[in-house]
């Protein structure tokens, strides 16, 4: 009985040093239990085994066994206890270890249960020499990081940044887009979804970059991703989404995105007007007037709206109100150049050039750096014989846009018809090298070079232009040019395969149509010219407006505008008519002679004053651009398109 006493007490006093020894240890450097525990890997079972009341479930890390040359301890009673261990049999070594944790107080004032200090029970000595390896772990843990073990109390969740930072991001994220650095401004947008995924921002900045490279399945997942993370109420990742998938062709997966983000957001605007412009291009106009008529009930006056519906009026020939509502719309939003562009070319069509000219300077006025405006405006004063003043709107235009294709086409044009043709290919080759792969500059060149005879030539830029993209409008109006061309060269079945592929990718031409019956009518075969003709008539899309909506709309556009609606991206309406000036008719206006300037708008002195521009510099500004070579002459923006596209080749 004297000997198992004798055990018991042993085995609380080595117990009592180990922990004591242990907490020393954590409190001196809170590291040393966490390197401890990751470099003791299934240390053979302690040669005690602890008392049953100190066992814990074994789902804890297990600790090094206390041993008297990393622990304090008494060496006479361990001498005892080793042999009386001896003549003990083995007993089966508890799995069970001590959940040891960060001390809150500090352990050096802390008492034991006899109110003595744990130093002075223990022995100041004996703490303060730990073993060779102890020393060493702790050496090595002063080296590293701090890590301090979490908490099971707290979690220990990571702390997040603050809100100001996601708008810091965001605006580096599209400054490097713009900069084409797509890779950096992703990656900046992947870490604010990880720390705001519940921000729709994020994820509708990084689909459009995605989009921009092509890479629509990731735009997709990203969009969706974006949907699960704000529950689906945000209507931007929707709206976006549905744009997404109308790019694509999924008409009818693209209705019910645009559904979804009204439903969000029923005074979402860029949800109803999307929605009724892909109606729109679908044929249905019934169904986008009542969409439009929606956004206006919901949203209030809306410049965009009012625009397209003006649009609508003017294509039904009814003038007035689409004057009425283009007003409606340059009330809303005085600084839309989209809107008095819209409504100058209005004029245009009316001959009513005096107040076209008007609406013009409303539109730079408005945008002074916007170069449609520069451009429309000086297309049409071309167009009307004041050929300096076109030039210089031209010019004006470049100066403000160096790298906008488009200007430097439309002045190679002004110039080939009223200069020479050197001076044009010069603006042309300028033009190309901004942008190798914008197809209507590659098409115009073409179209001079035939004019000019140069038929080898012209054939060249033609397929330089279809390599590009065989299946946009471009490439129709393309195949339908270089069909005239192959058929006044006597080609006539190169002339009749390259019209089928027009046709084949823009049905609804009329001048393709009309242009391959004249082909069979001068060969002698009027019953196919007819044949053409009649097919021409049953495949085009019939368009039946309703001519009693105007009312709905004055009446819903008379209602106040309400708050919180956001204008979506700039109307690009113009891009496609200006790209191709060859390829329209005359306007069937007059001279011009006759028309006066009657406002009191100074052009040199507002380009001057707004634009800090010397009007009598134009001419050098145009020759300094042209020496100085462009930083990229194949633009990056475009490097996300597929290089293994079918080549066309000659017929």
């Amino acid at each position: 009985m004297a000997g198992l006493h004798l055990r018991s007490v042993v085995e609380e006093e080595r117990t009592k040093a180990c922990v004591s020894s242990l907490l020393h240890l954590l409190h001196q450097n809170p590291t040393f239990l966490y390197f401890r525990l990751l470099k003791t890997p299934k240390d053979p079972p302690p040669k005690h085994s602890l008392p049953s009341k100190l066992a814990f479930p074994p789902s804890f890390l297990s600790l090094p066994p206390c041993t008297a040359n990393s622990s304090p301890s008494f060496p006479v009673l361990d001498q005892e206890a080793d042999r009386e261990d001896s003549l003990e049999p083995k007993q089966d070594t508890f799995k069970k270890v001590l959940v040891v944790r960060r001390p809150v107080m500090d352990v050096s004032g802390e008492e034991n249960d006899d109110g003595s200090e744990a130093g002075e029970a223990e022995g100041d000595d004996v703490i303060s020499k730990p073993s060779g390896i102890d020393a060493g772990l702790e050496e090595f843990a002063k080296k590293m990081p701090l890590f301090e073990p979490e908490r099971g109390e707290s979690g220990g969740t990571l702390e997040k940044p603050l809100a100001v930072n996601l708008d810091l991001s965001l605006y580096k994220a599209r400054v490097l887009a713009r900069k084409y650095r797509y890779e950096e401004a992703e990656k900046i947008l992947e870490k604010c979804i990880y720390y705001w995924p519940e921000d729709g921002r994020s994820y509708v900045t990084l689909g459009k970059i995605l989009s921009k490279q092509a890479k629509r399945t990731e735009a997709r997942a990203v969009y969706e991703r974006g949907c699960q993370a704000t529950q689906g109420e945000n209507p931007y990742i929707w709206q976006c989404w549905a744009v997404l998938e109308n790019k694509m062709g999924n008409i009818r997966r693209a209705r019910e995105l645009f559904d979804a983000a009204t439903v969000a957001d029923k005074r979402h605007i860029a949800a109803w007007h999307g929605w009724a412009v892909l109606e729109l291009k679908q044929g249905n106009v019934k169904k986008a007037r009542h969409l439009l008529a929606k956004g206006l009930k919901f949203c209030g006056g809306n410049e965009y709206v009012y625009q397209t519906l003006a649009l609508l009026e003017a294509k039904a020939n009814r003038y007035e109100q689409a004057r009425y509502l283009f007003r409606q719309a340059t009330k809303c939003n005085p600084k839309s150049c989209a809107s008095w562009l819209a409504w100058a070319q209005l004029e245009v069509q009316q001959e009513n050039n005096r107040a076209a000219r008007l609406l013009f300077e409303k539109a730079v006025q408005a945008s002074p750096k916007n170069r449609f405006a520069w451009h429309v405006w000086g297309v049409f004063e071309a167009n009307i014989g004041n050929v300096d003043m076109g030039r210089k709107l031209l010019k004006i235009g470049h100066a403000l846009n160096p790298r906008d294709p488009v200007l430097l086409q439309s002045l190679a044009l002004l110039e080939y018809k009223h200069s020479t043709a050197n001076l044009a290919r010069v603006l042309f080759r300028r033009a190309s090298e901004l942008d190798p792969r914008h197809q209507p500059v590659w098409i115009a060149w073409g179209w001079m070079e035939w004019k000019e005879g140069n038929i080898s030539t012209a054939r060249e830029l033609y397929q330089r232009a279809l390599s590009i993209d065989s299946t946009t409008e471009s490439a129709a109006r393309c195949l339908q040019a270089w069909g005239v061309l192959e058929q006044r060269a006597g080609n006539l079945s190169a002339a009749r395969r390259l019209f089928r592929s027009s046709l084949n990718i823009n049905s609804q031409s009329y001048v393709t149509w009309m242009t391959w019956a004249a082909l069979e009518e001068d060969q002698g075969n009027s019953v196919r010219a007819e044949e053409i003709r009649n097919l021409y008539f049953q495949q085009r899309t019939e368009v039946v407006d309703d001519a009693s909506w105007h009312k709905e709309a004055t009446e819903l556009g008379s209602r106040p505008r309400q708050q919180g609606t956001r204008a979506f991206e700039r109307c690009r309406i113009y891009e496609d008519g200006a790209e191709e000036p060859f390829f329209t008719t005359s306007l069937g206006l007059n001279d011009g002679n006759d028309i006066g300037y009657g406002s009191r708008f100074d052009l040199n002195a507002f380009i001057k004053d707004k634009l800090s521009l010397d009007p009598s510099k134009l001419d050098l500004l145009m020759e300094n651009s042209g020496n100085s070579s462009p930083k990229r002459v194949t633009s990056p923006r475009r490097m996300w398109r597929s290089q293994n596209r079918t080549t066309m080749t000659l017929p």
